[in-house]
This record gives C-alpha cells, sequence and structure tokens, in this order.
C-alpha cells in the first residue's frame, strides 16, 4: 500500500505543470536557506583567530583566502560548521588542546581585566597625573574668583547676528576649528581639502590637499602659534575616512601619517598636553598617538559599534568617547579605567564635550537631543530636545563654561545658558545641515559654523 502511494505521488508530481514545478523548487529552496540561517545561529564558533585557523585546518580547508579578514574567516568556519554532525563537531573540540605552545589563544576574562601596555603609555600615563594636577588647581583657582558674569553674557549671546559668510569649498564642508589664539580657523571638507582662514580677514592662507578621500575632522595643536607658524613641527591634525590621520605644519607641509586603524576615522581631538593625538574609527576603538614618533601608544575598545567622537576635559585626565551603540564612556587616561557610561540617548551619540568646570559633559545624538551629565552625581542634569534632526556638533564656552553651542541637521544652532541650560538663542542662515562648529578659545563669544551648504560662517554679538 505504501508503495502504490509513492508512485500514485511520484505519478502526480509528474503531472504538475513545469511552472508548478518551479514554484515548488523555489519554496524549498527558501526554507532550506531559512533552516540553514537558524543553524548559523545555533553553531558556536571560536572568537579567537588562532582557533578559528586550527580548526579549518583540521577541517583540511584553506587557513585562509586572499583579502580574507578574521570576521570573514570566522563566517566561513561557522557555514562549515553547519554542515557537520553533531559526532564530527565533537571530534573537532580538542583541536584547541593540540595547538602549538608559541600559539596564545584569547579567552574571554571574567569581570575586570588589564592587558600590558607598553613604556611609551607608562610614562604617558605618569606626564597626565603630574600635567592634570597642576591644571585641576588652576581651575579650582579660576572657578573661585569667577565672577557673576552669566547675566552679561546671556545679553550678549542673544544679541548673536551672522557677521561674515564665505564659500568654504566645492563640497560640503564637515568641521571646523579656531587655532588656540584665535588667529586662524582651519576648515576640512568632503574634498579631501583642509583650508586656513585668517579670522579677521576671512581670507584663505594655505589650502592643503590633505587626503584623497573624504575629511572627517581638523584640530589645532594647542599650544600653535602664529608667531612661529613658520617652524616644521605639528600644527594641526586631520582625519579621514582612508583610515589614516595626517599631522601637518601650518605651511601645509606633511609631518606625518598616523595609520593603524582598519576602518575609517571619525572625529579626532588633540591631548591638551600638546604631545597626542586621540582618533575615533568605525572599527570600534578609539586610539593615542604620540605626535613625536607617530606610535599608536594606546588602542581603546569598550564600544560595541563604530566610535564617533571623542573629547578631552582641561585638566588632560579624563576622555570621553561616544558612539553609535547609544553610549558615551568615561576614561580616566591616568589609570586606563572607564569611569562611568553615560546612558540615556535612544540612538547613536554623535558629538561630546566637555566642560571648563571638568566635571559637566554635553552629548549630542541622533535621536535630535543633547543631555547634560554630571559626573558628581553621576545623573542626567538635562536634556535639551530642542532640534528637530540629528545634533552634529556640542560645543561649551571654552572659557567659563556659560553657554553651550549645539549644531544640527534642521540647518540651526542653537545657544543654551550655561546654568539652567535653557534656550538662549537660534542661529539660522544655514541652507544645509550644519555639520559642524567651534567656538573661540578667547572668551569673545565668536563662533563659526560649516555645513552642507559649503559655507563657513562667523557669528559674533551685534554690538
Amino acid at each position: 500500500m505504501t508503495a502504490e502511494k509513492r508512485q500514485l505521488g511520484d505519478a502526480q508530481e509528474a503531472l504538475l505543470p513545469e511552472s508548478g514545478m518551479d514554484g515548488r523548487e523555489e519554496h524549498e529552496n527558501k526554507l532550506r536557506k531559512l533552516e540553514h540561517k537558524r543553524l548559523l545561529k545555533t553553531v558556536v564558533v571560536p572568537t579567537s583567530d588562532a582557533e578559528v585557523r586550527a580548526f579549518l585546518r583540521a577541517l583540511e580547508e584553506p587557513v585562509t583566502f586572499f583579502g580574507e579578514g578574521k570576521l570573514e574567516r570566522r563566517e566561513r568556519l561557522r557555514g562549515l560548521l553547519v554542515g557537520l554532525d553533531q559526532k564530527e563537531i565533537e571530534s573537532l573540540q580538542t583541536v584547541s588542546q593540540t595547538l602549538p605552545s608559541n600559539v596564545i589563544i584569547d579567552k574571554k576574562p571574567e569581570g575586570l581585566f588589564f592587558t600590558e601596555g607598553s613604556d611609551e603609555l607608562l610614562a604617558f600615563r605618569r606626564d597626565v597625573a603630574k600635567f592634570s594636577l597642576f591644571r585641576a588647581r588652576q581651575r579650582l583657582d579660576d572657578e573661585r574668583i569667577r565672577s557673576g558674569d552669566e547675566k552679561k553674557s546671556s545679553d550678549m549671546l542673544q544679541a548673536m547676528t551672522n557677521a561674515a559668510s564665505e564659500l568654504a569649498d566645492s563640497r560640503p564642508v564637515v568641521s571646523c576649528s579656531f587655532s588656540p589664539r584665535d588667529e586662524y580657523i582651519a576648515v576640512a571638507s568632503w574634498s579631501g581639502r583642509a583650508k586656513i582662514w585668517c579670522t579677521e580677514t576671512l581670507k584663505v592662507k594655505t589650502t592643503i590637499e590633505a587626503h584623497e578621500d573624504r575629511l572627517t575632522c581638523v584640530a589645532w595643536h594647542p599650544s600653535f602659534d602664529a608667531a612661529c607658524e613658520n617652524e616644521k613641527s605639528v600644527h594641526l591634525a586631520t582625519g579621514s575616512v582612508d583610515n589614516c590621520a595626517r599631522l601637518w605644519s601650518c605651511d601645509g607641509t606633511l609631518l606625518r601619517s598616523l595609520e593603524g586603524h582598519t576602518q575609517r576615522l571619525a572625529r579626532i581631538a588633540m591631548h591638551p598636553m600638546g604631545c597626542h593625538l586621540g582618533t575615533c574609527s568605525f572599527d570600534r576603538t578609539w586610539r593615542l598617538w604620540d605626535l613625536d614618533t607617530g606610535h599608536c601608544i594606546l588602542e581603546q575598545e569598550g564600544h560595541s559599534r563604530s566610535v564617533y567622537a571623542l573629547a578631552f576635559n582641561t585638566d588632560g585626565s579624563l576622555a570621553v568617547s561616544s558612539g553609535l551603540d547609544g553610549y558615551a564612556r568615561v576614561w580616566d587616561l591616568r589609570t586606563g579605567r572607564s569611569v562611568s557610561i553615560l546612558k540615556g540617548h535612544a540612538k547613536a551619540v554623535l558629538a561630546v564635550d566637555f566642560s571648563p568646570n571638568g566635571y559637566m559633559i554635553a552629548t549630542g545624538s541622533e535621536d535630535h537631543t543633547a543631555r547634560i551629565y554630571d559626573l558628581r552625581k553621576r545623573e542626567t542634569l538635562a536634556v535639551l530636545p530642542g532640534h528637530t534632526s540629528l545634533i552634529s556638533q556640542v560645543k561649551f564656552d571654552p572659557i567659563r563654561g556659560n553657554y553651550l553651542m549645539t549644531c544640527g541637521y534642521d540647518n540651526v544652532c542653537k545657544i543654551w545658558s550655561g546654568n539652567r541650560f535653557t534656550l538662549t538663542k537660534t542661529l539660522a542662515g544655514h541652507e544645509g545641515k550644519v555639520m559642524g562648529s567651534d567656538v573661540s578659545r578667547l572668551g569673545n563669544l565668536k563662533m563659526a559654523t560649516v555645513g552642507y551648504d559649503r559655507t563657513l560662517k562667523i557669528w559674533e554679538p551685534d554690538t
């Protein structure tokens, strides 16, 4: 009876039209693919590249292909393991025990762990500890003699107006930065060019063909002085999507390329000591580079997705990084510990900045809000929902912290008071997304913004 049913089924299948057979095969193929995906999720694959290679060797498969990275090699092993039965997989479990003694297997540590650093990193941590003590003393002295000038600055901020506007490049401009003494403004654009503009005349002083691909950020050396601009020393740095950062003198001479990231760079920041540069990357790490040697002294992990922004406090002892995972992390550079995780944003955190008081941090996010965190209380002080699109940049008043500037893809910048964080002024003038901004370090309330409309705009109080 069973044979008759089978013959009847075969006969019915043979009588199916060709279109019906094709649909049935397509349906079966989809089911097989879904089952394959389900099995892929259930297979546990080693995270160590040494173990992955050992398993591939045991399966008599090529250990690596041309251009194949660690992630691709791990996924290839996962696909191979799906086709094995349980006994064959169990027989491979002894592979890791038979590895050569000179191969180190990275096992996931439990709880707090440390990795050994270089002598350069140790020297940096010691220098930062000494430097931060001196700068903290200065900061506290300034706080004690701080006058109640919030009301005066608030009145001047309400009178802010667009003082100048220039076409900065042929492609969108993503970043701008005032030199420490306000002589120049450096801008970076998607054309791969960095331009140095004279602040007073708003004329281009130097054009640097910095990278062959798009720039992502530009930053001045904290000790730059126009009186010494002819010296062949590091004056500014640029970051690009070509995975590297470059160091330049003011006349456009390339001094050094910093290569090591495996994916595109996002924001960069100079450490207040003036000896190191921090870079963020889509490879989920941020790095610290020695400006003199060009060596990477620190490769910091911690974010589960791309790292987008980085800032150092004025003392140089703390760093804050933010990423597409929706978190910002605070790092103690004297010990290497992650001392705080700033939560609350619903989407990627694209901008961070420290207040000059040393304990307040501002973040800007893709969720259209900015947040203010107090490191002493470990809580959110304020949520600023003033933008209707993502926030691309946040900047505190670098002298007193009397105000906060936020810029967004809604074509405007907003200025918030530094004590109650209420909206003081909206700066409208860009015809496209505002992609970068900076505030003068001289305390004269001068601000600069750049955007998708390819313009550089200067904002000052209308006195």
